[in-house]
C-alpha cells in the first residue's frame, strides 16, 4: 500500500525555508514512511541558521556543502549524488525531493525511470519541467494554507464555486473537461466509475494536481462543486467501508 513505502526525503536548503518543515512531514506520512531525513546546504553560512532546533526536532541530518565558487549551487550536486547513491542501496521505494529548483528536474526523471515513486514539494514558483517530472507535486504555500473542508457544497452554485478555486497547473475548464474524459473512456456500461479511479487518473495527468490548491481537502467535494457531474455512495462486502461513485451528469460527454 501507498502508506508503506519507504521514502528518503532530500531537502534544498537553499531553496526551502525552515517554516514549511512541519507541514512537510506532515503531509508525507500521507505517502510513506520517511527512512531517510537529509538536507543540504553550506552551514557555515547565517543564512541557514534558523534550521538548528528544526533539525533536531525532525532528526534531519544536514549535509555539509560548501559553496566553492561563488554562483555555482553545489548543493545541488551533492543532493543528487546521494540520491543516486541511496537510489543503488535498493533500501527505499520512493523519493521525497523538496525544492524549488528545476536543476533537479533530470533526477526526477531518472529516479522514476527507475521505477521510484517520487514526490516533488516545492513554491509555487517552481518550473513545470521539475513539477511534470514528479509522480506527484504538492505546493509548500498550500500545505501551510490548507482551508477546512467546505460545508454543504452542493448548496453552492457551480458558478459560485469555480470563482473560489485557488489557481494550479491546470484551469478549471482542462480539469472538468479532463474528468468528463476519464469517465467516458473507463466508466460502466451504466456510466459509472470508482472515484479513486478518477483522481489517481487526474494525478498521471497533472502531477501537481491536489483539490487543497482549489480550496477543498476531499475529491467528492471538489467534484461536486464543479456542477458537471453526479456522485454516489454504495455499500461494499466490508461493511466499514463504503464507495464513491461518480458520472457525468445529464449525459454530458
Amino acid at each position: 500500500m501507498e502508506n508503506e513505502k519507504k521514502i528518503a526525503v532530500l531537502i534544498d536548503a537553499d531553496n526551502v525555508s525552515d517554516k514549511y518543515i512541519k507541514y512537510i512531514f506532515d503531509e508525507l506520512s500521507n505517502h510513506g514512511t520517511p527512512t531517510y531525513k537529509r538536507i543540504y546546504g553550506d552551514w557555515t553560512s547565517p543564512q541557514l541558521g534558523s534550521w538548528k532546533n528544526v533539525l533536531l526536532h525532525y532528526s534531519i541530518t544536514p549535509i555539509q556543502q560548501y559553496s566553492y565558487t561563488t554562483g555555482k549551487n553545489a548543493t545541488d550536486s551533492a543532493l543528487i549524488i546521494d540520491a543516486m547513491d541511496i537510489l543503488y542501496s535498493n533500501n527505499v521505494d520512493g523519493f521525497c525531493i523538496v525544492s524549488s529548483d528545476s536543476d533537479f528536474t533530470r533526477l526526477a526523471a531518472r529516479l522514476r525511470e527507475a521505477g521510484m515513486y517520487v514526490v516533488g514539494m516545492g513554491e509555487k514558483k517552481t518550473p513545470t519541467p521539475f513539477i511534470a517530472a514528479c509522480e506527484k507535486f504538492k505546493y509548500l504555500e498550500v500545505l501551510v494554507s490548507v482551508p477546512e473542508e467546505k460545508q454543504e457544497p452542493e448548496k453552492a452554485t457551480p458558478g459560485e464555486k469555480q470563482q473560489q478555486a485557488k489557481e494550479g497547473l491546470a484551469e478549471m475548464v482542462e480539469l472538468i473537461n479532463s474528468i468528463r474524459n476519464i469517465i467516458n473512456e473507463s466508466s460502466d456500461e451504466d456510466g459509472w466509475i470508482n472515484l479513486s479511479e478518477v483522481g489517481n487518473k487526474l494525478n498521471k495527468r497533472y502531477p501537481d494536481f491536489d483539490t487543497r490548491n482549489y480550496g477543498y481537502a476531499k475529491l467528492s467535494s471538489f467534484i461536486m462543486s464543479l456542477g458537471q457531474f453526479e456522485l454516489q455512495t454504495r455499500k461494499t462486502s466490508n461493511p466499514n467501508r463504503k464507495k464513491t461513485l461518480v458520472k457525468n451528469r445529464n449525459g454530458k460527454a
